[in-house]
């Protein structure tokens, strides 16, 4: 009986000796977990910090200053090394052997610009989506952001989805999305197939959205732009569906009146369907274009230019000033409704670049003909911009105010 209760006795013994040993490991594994996450968060947030070096936005003007020559820095990564890189945008796969365009710095007037780091965005965007929508111009844009990022990613970690308009780039390990969404006039219109789209009798339905909105609705950093496809002198105004004609209102519009009109309905969509606790908006001014030398004393167009303008305030005259107005107007219009977004003003910083288009150094979807091969600046591209290159820059001034917000 007395070895039976002392063997009772040992065992209770053993038993809470085990029990409160399991419990000491259990509070050092929860103490390493909890050390571990405050020392990644700190590490993110000393990542950003020092990334953006203690830019106040509201004391600079980023979009205020000059070109500085950087051949050290400058490109952010090689053509080469971007997976999902664009033949429309593939300059020096193409042919082009002059790369200056590539060693270019914005150097804002009154402070620094952040450069750019990868990890800091993706942790930034952790768990969240960055989607562009527009035209070529901010598919273009897109294509940089992609690029800028891709090889910071190891391959089994990322993803390219095509489905239609939407392009979903993913940063699977921070389960995060740059996406791109082709809405070249924002509004429904006969120019939103993403491959047959140029149609001569270009028409939008001024008050529809939504076929398009559903597919960005939920981002948490939205980047928009429209401009490109709007520059003629009238747009077809259509009042009711593409899919019955007969019932449907035409009208010829001045295309100013008709640019608003189509804003208007955006803000609206935006006004009533973002939520303004968590999504950051922004809208990218217009993309000069360099199809007239005579603005900077050249020959024909951007075709076999090599150097920057030099001329400070240069503004060729492809750029409209009034489409200009009309995006401030109705973006001061969202701010007094309590929505803030952000204008990226890329304009006059990208007037200086008429060197940085493709030119005739990118892929051509149909054969050339002998008219076009013995006139190359006929079918020069001086609309879109190589990459590596300009739009890297825009990403920069983009990345500023996301890690910053």
């Amino acid at each position: 009986m007395a070895a039976k209760k002392h063997q009772a006795v040992v065992l209770g013994t053993s038993w809470g000796i085990r029990s409160r040993f399991r419990s000491l490991i259990a509070f050092l594994i929860t103490l390493l977990i909890i050390t571990a996450v405050y020392l990644t968060q700190d590490s993110i947030g000393r990542v950003l910090e020092d990334t953006t070096d203690g830019l106040q936005l509201s004391e600079c003007n980023l979009f205020s200053g000059k070109w500085v020559f950087d051949n050290q820095s400058y490109p952010l990564y090689k053509e080469q090394q971007c997976t999902f890189m664009s033949d429309q945008l593939a300059c020096e796969k193409f042919g082009r052997k002059d790369l200056s365009y590539q060693n270019w710095r914005w150097q804002p007037h009154q402070c620094n610009l952040p450069r750019f780091n990868a990890t800091a965005l993706l942790e930034t965007l952790r768990n969240r989506r960055l989607v562009f929508v527009g035209d070529s111009l901010n598919r273009n844009q897109w294509v940089s952001m992609v690029c800028l990022v891709d090889s910071w990613i190891p391959p089994k970690l990322r993803s390219m989805h095509n489905n239609d308009s939407l392009n979903i780039f993913k940063a699977i390990e921070y389960n995060a999305s740059i996406e791109f969404y082709w809405a070249p006039l924002l509004v429904e219109s006969n120019s939103d197939d993403p491959v047959n789209h140029r149609i001569p009798d270009r028409t939008v339905r001024i008050k529809a959205i939504e076929k398009h909105a559903r597919h960005w609705t939920g981002g948490d950093i939205l980047v928009f732009d429209s401009y490109l496809w709007w520059r003629r002198p009238r747009m077809k105004v259509l009042w009711g569906s593409f899919e019955s004609p007969d019932d449907a209102i035409y009208k010829e519009v001045e295309m100013l009146r008709v640019y608003e009109m189509a804003l208007r309905t955006w803000s609206d969509w935006v006004e009533v369907h973002v939520d303004r606790t968590k999504t950051q908006l922004f809208f990218v001014s217009m993309s000069p274009t360099h199809e007239r030398a005579k603005d900077w004393g050249g020959g024909e167009n951007c075709y076999k230019e090599t150097g920057k303008i030099s001329e400070e305030g240069y503004w060729g005259s492809d750029s409209d000033p009034k489409m200009m107005r009309v995006v401030e107007m109705v973006l001061d219009d969202l701010k007094t409704r309590g929505l803030n977004v952000q204008m990226l003003n890329i304009t006059q910083l990208s007037e200086y670049r008429k060197e940085a288009h493709p030119s005739i150094y990118r892929k051509q979807w149909e054969p050339l003909t002998k008219e076009q091969i013995e006139n190359p600046s006929s079918y020069a591209d001086c609309i879109h911009w190589c990459l590596p290159g300009l739009p890297d820059v825009w990403n920069e001034l983009l990345y500023a105010y996301i890690v910053n917000q």
